[in-house]
């Protein structure tokens, strides 16, 4: 195969990786969703209506802002896709927009979400909102601890959320919550997952809609550099939906390098890190094929890491993909130097980085390039929800 061809297939599956490893139960709801969803995504008054929306609603297209302090200091021309300046603080706001008016078509009236670092379940909770639907969001315990603002800020839309307890009670957690729930209620309740993962359609169909952020990405490059491919794409990967939606429109463009950040908490071998494509191994995780880190007999190994939204075990299976063919290139980032990272950027652009984002700065050390290149990286949210986790490291 060659390497450059990125593409699910008719079974959901990029390579080895992807699919519907579900629970008979849950069949219905997935099988409604893949036999609609690309008709209704196609259909002219859902363009019409996802397109507005991004534009008046989320503040569509973001920047592409060309970093010159950090471009000096690293000698390389780098870009940010502003991610951050979406409404609700992230790119986790395009997904939802696309989803729930995907729910309204399919005639769901419930919506229930998971959520890591809190920024999907604000996305979701606003759209909720916006369409007067009723919303339950499942969060880890320990996230709900480290990410409060984002909390209040679900209960202040409207949102019931609703603490996981089990595990390492965060964002595994919470889908296991999540997928539990929408077993119990099939027919009139739509899950929406916020990541490039779960079972068949959804790790496509959320990196179609975040593909918007590489899309815009094309044209401001055109404006700015008179090319649409830049040299480098780097985004940080927990599950990785900015990620995919970086990469989306470059995944066949085999002279773009696509660098993906995992989370190497305390350290790869530590034993408490999320680097998922060193430490794991094929298996299945909430309802798809993908690397995961689990024991040797099966079990999944709790993750770790200081940002909520890359504690997960596993990747998304385009990412498994990615990093299998030899396509993506994976680096893992400490959780000290993603640290180091976000206060170095907020230093030299004046922007804070959500504490996610930052780990993808840091990957400006750790691998090689030309100082003709062009770099964008993915800054996929802003550094609001991180103030306690950044007072509390209080290295700056």
């Amino acid at each position: 195969m060659d390497k450059a061809i990125i593409k699910v297939d008719e079974n959901g599956f990029y390579g080895q990786f992807g699919g519907a490893y579900i629970p008979e139960m849950l069949y219905p709801n997935i099988e409604e969703l893949r036999e609609n969803y690309e008709s209704i995504m196609a259909s002219g008054d859902f363009r019409e209506e996802f397109d507005r929306l991004l534009r008046d609603y989320v503040g569509r297209p973001t920047p592409l802002y060309f970093a010159n302090r950090l471009s000096e200091k690293y000698g390389a021309k780098i870009y940010l896709k502003r991610e951050d300046l979406c409404h609700t603080g992230a790119h986790k706001i395009n997904n939802t927009v696309g989803q729930i008016i995907l729910a309204r078509k399919l005639n769901k009236k419930r919506i229930i979400a998971e959520t890591g670092a809190g920024q999907h379940g604000v996305a979701t909770a606003t759209v909720c909102a916006l369409m007067g639907m009723e919303c339950t969001v499942y969060m880890g315990a320990v996230d709900m601890e480290r990410q409060k603002p984002n909390v209040e800020r679900m209960r202040i839309l409207g949102a019931n959320v609703v603490p996981a307890n089990s595990g390492s009670k965060t964002l595994k957690d919470a889908t296991n919550e999540a997928m539990r729930q929408w077993i119990n209620n099939p027919v009139d309740t739509h899950y929406i997952i916020g990541s490039v993962v779960g079972p068949h359609p959804y790790p496509e169909m959320v990196a179609r809609f975040q593909s918007v952020i590489s899309a815009e990405m094309k044209v401001q490059l055109m404006e700015k550099e008179g090319r649409e491919n830049p040299d480098l794409v780097i985004a940080c990967v927990g599950g990785g939906s900015n990620a995919a939606g970086a990469f989306y429109h470059y995944y066949n463009q085999a002279d773009v390098r696509l660098i993906a950040v995992e989370a190497a908490g305390l350290g790869v071998l530590s034993g408490k890190s999320a680097a998922t494509t060193v430490l794991g191994k094929p298996g299945i995780l909430h309802g798809s094929r993908t690397l995961l880190m689990q024991t040797a007999d099966g079990q999944v190994v709790e993750p770790h890491s200081i940002s909520a939204g890359l504690d997960y075990p596993g990747i998304g299976p385009v990412h498994a993909h990615l990093f299998d063919s030899g396509r993506g290139e994976f680096v893992a980032v400490e959780d000290e130097h993603a640290m180091q990272a976000g206060i170095e950027l907020s230093r030299l652009e004046g922007i804070i980085p959500a504490i996610e984002s930052a780990h993808a700065f840091h990957a400006l050390k750790q691998i090689k390039y030309r100082s003709s290149d062009v770099i964008v990286i993915n800054l996929s949210g802003r550094g609001d929800k991180d103030l306690e986790t950044y007072i509390k490291w209080g290295n700056y």
